[in-house]
């Protein structure tokens, strides 16, 4: 079963800042990378692998502020 979410993410200003945010994502188990655009990112995951929060972890991690979109 697939799951989807929308990420708001702060702090990404250029196409590098893209790059690396995809990358991050592309690296977490069971998350595929719908798109990544600055400001934003779309992803489908297994929920049996990976919580929303680890998504956003990834994201958090490489230094950007990533929440869901309502």
């Amino acid at each position: 079963m697939q799951e989807a979410v929308a990420l708001s993410i702060e702090g990404m200003h250029c196409g590098a800042c893209v790059r690396r945010v995809t990358a991050a994502l592309g690296k977490v188990e069971g998350v595929q990378v719908n798109f990544v655009e600055v400001g934003s990112a779309s992803v489908t995951f297994n929920p049996e692998q990976v919580t929303v929060e680890k998504i956003a972890g990834a994201v958090n991690k490489i230094g950007f502020e990533a929440r869901t979109e309502k």
